[in-house]
């Protein structure tokens, strides 16, 4: 959400800047719908204090004068409550701002590659995908899961289900005992509230998964990230100041309709509409939001450089970042079958646009009540790492070796082999 305020002021720079973010929604008439709103809350409490002074009078030849006053707020009433709502729902479909240090550009085409790292290794074999692999293995089986459940789910079974869990249980570990976050294991349903806390709704609800329980208590959604819930926290709170920075991290299933995707990465395990990722969140004063989006997307890439793979990290335009974030990093690792970087974990800083949504603050060292500054990241998808895992580890024969850093969390196991070995 945006401060009205600071558009009223600089309203043709923030005009500007919205342009780069390829947003579709006309903001032309927020300031006229603003003028319209303050004026009728003005007129309102006019009408109010002038009611207040003739109540005061006890004046009985005023009573009628009164009445008509009563009858007059409550249309003005009706009409500012009408006004405000449309200023509103504007303000809420209009994407985050972009950070200064944000290259402008329109698509994932003008995004910059700030840093690569890890060898490509030339194996002697050609090699094969990860749904290739994993059906070979016996491991990975599509075809069950559209009988079951329908298209884009996957049944993982026997060594690989056990590297899935693995991946997560040692994700976990290193967030939290290296990297000074906080475990959380969360709902995975969200009201429409908490949705809209961080830019799900109303903007992308063709996307979420809609839930019907039995008690009538409000729209609920399954989370399509654990950032979601993470996040709404603090939501309608106001913190101490010594209660930042606060670090969560949590493991959880992810539910995405993937509504404008139709027709990609149909195969495979690349974009599901269920899948697991380790969540990173961070809580922060607003000027800190630079330096934490740093730390945060390092304590992303240090998995990758346990795991010895191969990655880049880009940093996206203003017109390829997601809707609530004001500067994006994406991790992107290697993928040998496909001979190219895949994205396998976003960092954003939203700066105070989510805070606004949720109404969370904190009281500053002046005693002032400032909107707090939000960061999330994947630290990291966990389907992609797998993919990634069957892919740069696999051998001629077929089978995966375990990188060294996941064989405690594997029983000690070297390598995974078909069912039938």
């Amino acid at each position: 959400m945006h401060d009205i305020k600071y558009i009223r002021d600089n309203f043709e720079n923030f005009k500007k800047k919205i342009s780069k973010r390829n947003n579709t929604t006309k903001i032309d008439n927020i300031l006229d719908l603003d003028k319209k709103n303050r004026k009728l809350i003005q007129d309102k409490e006019n009408l109010e204090k002038e009611k207040k002074n003739i109540s005061k009078s006890k004046d009985e030849k005023m009573f009628l004068k009164s009445k008509e006053i009563s009858s007059s707020i409550k249309k003005l009433s009706d009409e500012q409550i009408k006004i405000k709502t449309e200023l509103e729902n504007l303000l809420s479909s209009i994407p985050n701002i972009p950070h200064n240090d944000v290259p402008d550009g329109s698509n994932e085409k003008d995004n910059k590659i700030i840093e690569t790292k890890g060898n490509l290794q030339k194996k002697n074999f050609k090699e094969k995908s990860h749904f290739e692999l994993g059906e070979k293995l016996g491991m990975l089986d599509f075809d069950l899961a559209s009988k079951t459940t329908g298209s884009r789910f996957v049944f993982v079974k026997d060594k690989l289900a056990m590297l899935e869990r693995a991946l997560s249980n040692f994700m976990l570990d290193i967030h939290t005992l290296e990297n000074g976050y906080r475990e959380i294991s969360p709902p995975l349903i969200a009201s429409e509230s908490t949705m809209y806390g961080t830019g799900q709704l109303p903007k992308f609800e063709n996307d979420q998964f809609e839930i019907k329980l039995e008690i009538n208590d409000g729209r609920k959604f399954l989370i399509p990230t654990a950032e979601v819930i993470l996040t709404n926290m603090v939501k309608n709170q106001i913190l101490k100041q010594s209660d930042l920075p606060i670090r969560l991290v949590a493991s959880t299933p992810c539910f995405r309709k993937e509504a404008g995707s139709y027709g990609k990465d149909t195969k495979g395990m690349i974009r599901q509409h269920q899948f697991y990722k380790v969540e990173l969140v961070s809580i922060v004063e607003p000027e800190n939001c630079s330096e934490e989006l740093e730390r945060m997307t390092n304590c992303a890439t240090m998995i990758l450089d346990k795991l010895k793979l191969p990655y880049r990290k880009i940093i996206l335009c203003s017109g390829d970042m997601g809707f609530s974030a004001e500067k994006t990093y994406d991790i992107e690792v290697w993928l040998p079958s496909e001979q190219k970087y895949r994205e396998i974990s976003s960092c954003s800083s939203c700066g105070t646009f989510q805070s606004r949504r949720m109404n969370s603050k904190y009281k500053n060292s002046k005693n002032e009540n400032v909107f707090t500054g939000t960061l999330n990241g994947s630290g990291l998808a966990i389907g992609r790492t797998l993919i990634s895992i069957i892919e740069n580890y696999q051998t001629e024969d077929g089978s995966i070796n375990i990188p060294d850093a996941l064989r405690p969390y594997m029983n000690n196991i070297d390598k995974i082999l078909p069912i039938s070995s």
